[in-house]
């Protein structure tokens, strides 16, 4: 196929950058329902068939139908090239407002907004270095271990999605954050030494925020209750919390009094045997000094 004399390869539905939407993600299925429909109205209008507007914009046309018909995600470059072949003057680029907010998963927008709420977060983790800290690179290298493994548009949705909660630090009033994080996963070199430095360096840098604990757990320390699996609590501004643990309660998340009571005695044992947050902050930089 060709423009102009030009041979041009379409993007297809494999390569294209967007992300198939949860069909049980109600808000996520009605703003993509509304982007999609508002793409083909515009396109109908200008009396443009999607074939053409597919090779237009240089996606496929299966691609095309997906977008308008409200089941794929597009990114905010495929808006912006359908605004400018539909010569919509920015109408349709600004649709990306809306469709950014539904880009990640259900599971993470509801833990990004508590997150985003909390005027104290505590987390201890026992197998890998807490998402809320990871660089990008990290968080990557991460995901494409997974087996089977995640397509390479959907590790960018993940890596991108887990980034996004971050924000919390950039937060004001910032909000008491407690991290407590196990040895061995500090000294496992994931994506390389490079990047395991790069990571090593972005704690030190967390951990000296003037509103952030880090806490680390040594190896050689006694049992613990948080041998079982990862906790993570949430304190909001009217008293309410959360909270969630893998070794108990079946994993979900909680909100009794009483079930919130066992995590954060759980939860204060695992700061208690940890090392101290100077002790902690003086072991990551010796981890640096070993390479």
């Amino acid at each position: 196929m060709s423009v102009d004399g030009e041979a041009v390869r379409l993007r297809t539905e494999a390569d294209e950058p967007g992300w198939e939407v949860d069909p049980d993600d109600e808000w996520g299925v009605a703003v993509l329902a509304t982007v999609g429909r508002q793409l083909r109205l515009r396109r109908e209008s200008v009396g443009m068939r999607a074939a053409d507007f597919a090779v237009a914009v240089g996606y496929g046309e299966d691609l095309v139908y997906k977008v308008e018909g409200g089941k794929r995600i597009p990114r905010q470059e495929y808006l912006d090239k359908a605004d400018e072949v539909l010569g919509a003057s920015g109408l349709v680029a600004a649709a990306w407002e809306d469709v950014k907010k539904v880009r990640y998963p259900k599971k993470v927008r509801e833990l990004g907004k508590l997150e985003g709420k909390a005027v104290e977060i505590g987390v201890y983790e026992c197998s890998i270095i807490a998402g809320l800290m990871q660089t990008p690179e990290h968080a990557r290298a991460l995901i494409q271990a997974a087996q089977p493994p995640y397509s390479p548009d959907d590790v960018d949705r993940m890596v991108a999605a887990r980034l996004a909660r971050q924000s919390v630090f950039d937060r004001t009033p910032a909000p008491s954050i407690h991290f407590v994080l196990e040895e061995a996963p500090l000294r496992r070199q994931v994506g390389g030494t490079m990047v395991w430095r790069q990571q090593l360096e972005r704690l030190l840098d967390i951990g000296r925020l003037h509103n952030v604990t880090l806490q680390v757990m040594p190896t050689n320390t006694e049992a613990h209750p948080g041998l079982d699996g990862r906790i993570e609590l949430l304190k909001f501004p009217d008293g309410t919390a959360v909270g969630r643990s893998d070794g108990a309660f079946s994993g979900r998340p909680i909100t009794d009094p009483k079930q919130l009571r066992i995590l954060e005695l759980r939860y204060g044992t695992i700061r208690a045997q940890a090392l101290s947050p100077r002790e902690s902050l003086t072991f990551i930089e010796q981890l640096l000094g070993e390479t």
